[in-house]
């Protein structure tokens, strides 16, 4: 496999040598603005693609040419020129466009695709939209929340659990790579400061490209490089307040300094926020979430670099490197009462937020990534290649979490908090070909990971005495089993032109995996060995799995004119139960005479094969871009053969043979009348659960509430704001729970001098009391605790904030 993988790459810097003739030049439209993606043919042989500045070079033989340059189904006058040996020749191109130029994104076919080409929903969301909401106070989650129509809005902690797309899991990457892991830790948003994103790409619903956890969409973060010619610099300092408290402000700096000339460019960044104490429309604080973590009293950094070298017009090496630590830095949190009574039931009443917080774990999230790209273009036969190495490490902590365990003195309460680690290395290869009419991308993704996590115990005496607040580690213990996994996956796409109008498309993705899980002694057991109740105790058993895994898509794209297309598309994608959770559960009897726990069932790898959850979907959609009016439609329905849920008391992970069925519609319109933008967007979708033959409204802790987002824009000279409501719905299931929905209303203000930019934002501007989704699911996740109050969140109250940022 490597020497297969070597010997094309060792060839790559051969293939150019004995071309000294090169041709350079901009193209551009009817209006003189640069034309990214634009595809450069001379003699139907030789071929290259302009970049964002509309650039492009290229090495070619002696001789007489035809060229010209084509872009949307557009192209240039055909110019005839020749060119002798050692000679160098500037040729410009124009292609009069008649209309907006159409937006390029990676995420729909892993290669550089004009939105218009894809068959498919495709969000972007881009630097200006990023910016306008976060420097107005804006997190991630709660930004895609709001400008992606399938995407539910998401919590305002840490995590980003129940945050699917259309009702199902989503996969997250920073520059093509994926931050989901084996263990399905809801931290991918947690991930990267606005500062350092340049775009945001969402390929909406199932997919059978891309691997694991596409199976409700993929959202593709895009870091920022050098955007101009020469040395430059920005940035940025803000403060958040609710104006509640001396404790309730956040504050944030951030700077990076860039490079670009000819052949290198470079940027390099790093940004910092610290928050306070968040508060909710009653002007209570609102209770640190003890399950899942959250961000109050929180400290994030995050520092990137990022170096492009153009070899040579076909050959360009990247490197990104991201180091991002999120994680509490505070002394204020939930005090759960003398004694830790708050946690027994009916004890609600006894919890409040109190200074004096101390953990040897602090809440966080920590990760080091590291990619090398290559691409290179019209090369092995007129192909294009892009080749990705990655690198990702993350250590995750969280909150120290009361449990009852029964020591020689009785039953008692002890605080544990667990440790998880990842590590994965992967490599991706992707050859793409164009013909007159056929084009084929086919790849390889080879992929290692281990996941190992641990288990915390804190002192019980101190625990007790501090109401919670003080956790001093006294053990380690295991908490998972330790598991490794290797994924080896091809595929082919092709797509084929019909006629002018009407483009056809099929891939197939076949991966293998294997599952390597290690011997593990039940976690409740080695606690109990800590404390001194036993000497030994049986292993579970680990062991190997391999099992593969095939996915198609299928679709036909009709262009009615250069700015309206419609399209209709199959496809699949596959979730994974997670691993951590399905294995290493056990049954365990005491024998007091040998102090040994003896295993009588468990659930292993031998006896319980890992499974893979296909999901497939229908969808009928259409689109139009005509600068003023954008629209986006889509109807889906999407099924799956089984149901992945969480046990209530012990959970576990389970894979039930219960088909779930999502039909839904996406929608966004926006119309823009001179300076006025108006605009909303949706998602509508019913979820559905098979129990016993007969459908049934889906359990509420997975299924995706209604929504609706309706926003207005205006902006004169310097000034520009906008205003935007958001609807959540309420939503029941089957057994008569409810989900309650709110409305919630931001204003933003921006005012852009030659001295920087001033953005103002207000969030939740009425002060709308709700509690938000995520709480509620909580109270129903943790119900066997019979503590609701100890999940009982609010959303933030009336926010305020105001940013400077400033571009040298």
């Amino acid at each position: 496999m490597k020497k297969r993988l070597l010997l094309p790459l060792l060839g790559l810097g051969t293939l150019s040598l004995g071309y000294a003739q090169k041709i350079q030049g901009y193209i551009k439209n009817g209006e003189g603005k640069p034309i990214t993606g634009a595809t450069i043919t001379f003699a139907n042989e030789n071929k290259t693609k302009s970049d964002e500045n509309g650039f492009y070079s290229i090495f070619i033989k002696p001789g007489t040419y035809q060229g010209k340059a084509s872009y949307l189904g557009r192209s240039s006058e055909l110019t005839v020129f020749s060119i002798q040996s050692d000679e160098f020749k500037q040729l410009d191109f124009q292609i009069n466009e008649g209309h907006q130029l159409d937006e390029v994104v990676v995420v729909a076919n892993r290669r550089p695709t004009s939105i218009s080409d894809v068959a498919g929903t495709v969000w972007l969301v881009n630097s200006e939209q990023i910016q306008q909401q976060a420097k107005s106070g804006v997190p991630i989650k709660e930004m895609l929340g709001l400008l992606i129509p399938g995407m539910d809005v998401g919590p305002q902690g840490r995590t980003n659990y129940g945050q699917n797309m259309r009702g199902r899991s989503m996969l997250v990457m920073i520059d093509g790579v994926s931050l989901n892991s084996l263990r399905g830790i809801s931290r991918q948003l947690d991930a990267i400061d606005p500062f350092n994103i340049e775009r945001i790409e969402v390929l909406s619903g199932a997919n059978s490209i891309y691997g694991g956890n596409a199976t409700g969409g993929i959202i593709n973060i895009i870091t920022k490089k050098a955007s101009k010619n020469g040395w430059g610099a920005s940035t940025e300092a803000g403060v958040r307040s609710g104006l509640r408290h001396s404790g309730d402000a956040d504050w944030r700096i951030a700077q990076s300094v860039q490079a670009k000339g000819e052949k290198i460019d470079g940027r390099l960044a790093f940004a910092y926020q610290q928050n306070g104490a968040t508060y909710g429309a009653d002007n209570k604080q609102i209770f640190t979430d003890i399950s899942q973590t959250d961000l109050q009293y929180n400290r994030s950094m995050d520092l990137q670099g990022t170096l492009n070298y153009r070899i040579n017009p076909q050959h360009k090496i990247s490197i990104f490197g991201q180091y991002y630590d999120s994680k509490f830095n505070g002394d204020r949190s939930l005090f759960l009462g003398d004694s830790i009574k708050a946690f027994t039931p009916g004890n609600g009443h006894l919890l409040e937020m109190r200074d004096g917080f101390k953990s040897s774990v602090d809440p966080g999230t920590k990760r080091w990534m590291g990619t090398l790209n290559y691409t290179g273009n019209n090369i092995l036969g007129g192909q294009d290649l892009y080749l990705q190495v990655a690198s990702r490490a993350e250590k995750i902590d969280f909150y120290p979490f009361p449990n009852n365990i029964t020591l020689h003195q009785g039953k008692t309460i002890y605080t544990s908090s667990s440790r998880q680690n990842t590590d994965y290395t992967g490599m991706k290869l992707l050859l793409s070909k164009e013909f007159d009419h056929l084009s084929l991308s086919y790849g390889a993704d080879l992929d290692f990971e281990k996941f190992k996590a641990t288990q915390s115990i804190y002192d019980i005496p101190k625990a007790l005495a501090s109401g919670g607040l003080v956790n001093e580690q006294i053990y380690a213990v295991g908490r998972y089993p330790t598991i490794k996994s290797r994924s080896l996956a091809g595929y082919i796409q092709a797509e084929y032109q019909v006629i002018d109008p009407l483009k056809l498309s099929a891939g197939i993705r076949y991966q293998n995996s294997a599952i390597d899980v290690a011997d593990f002694i039940g976690n409740t057991q080695q606690a109990l060995l800590a404390f001194g109740m036993g000497k030994t105790a049986d292993q579970i058993p680990g062991g190997k799995s391999n099992y593969g895994m095939t996915t198609v898509n299928a679709s036909a794209l009709y262009k009615i004119n250069a700015q309206q297309q419609t399209w209709l598309s199959y496809s699949e994608g596959v979730a994974l139960a997670d691993p951590a959770k399905y294995f290493g559960y056990g049954t365990y009897k005491y024998d007091a005479t040998a102090a040994h726990y003896a295993l009588q069932s468990s659930v292993n790898i031998a006896e319980a094969k890992l499974q893979g959850v296909k999901t497939n979907q229908f969808e009928l959609g259409y689109r139009l871009n005509q600068g003023d009016l954008k629209v986006q439609l889509s109807g889906f329905v999407s099924q799956s053969n089984k149901s992945v849920e969480s046990d209530r008391s012990t959970y576990q992970i389970l894979v039930k043979d219960n088909p779930i069925r999502n039909i839904g519609i996406e929608a966004q319109i926006d119309y823009k009348i001179k300076s006025i933008l108006l605009g909303a967007n949706t998602l509508v979708i019913s979820s559905k659960n098979k129990i016993n033959g007969e459908w049934l409204k889906q359990d509420i802790n997975y299924a995706s509430s209604n929504k609706i987002n309706v926003y207005a824009g205006y902006s004169y000279r310097e000034w520009s704001t906008r205003l935007q409501m958001l609807q959540i719905l309420d939503l029941k299931d089957a057994d008569h729970k409810k989900l309650k929905g709110y409305n919630a209303v931001d204003w933003f203000v921006t005012y852009t001098t030659k001295y920087g930019r001033f953005n103002a934002g207000v969030q939740n501007l009425l002060n709308t009391k709700y509690q938000s989704i995520w709480s509620q699911r909580a109270q129903l996740l943790y119900a066997s605790y019979n503590v609701p109050e100890m999940f009982y969140y609010q959303g933030r109250g009336r926010t305020f904030t105001v940013n400077y940022s400033i571009d040298f």
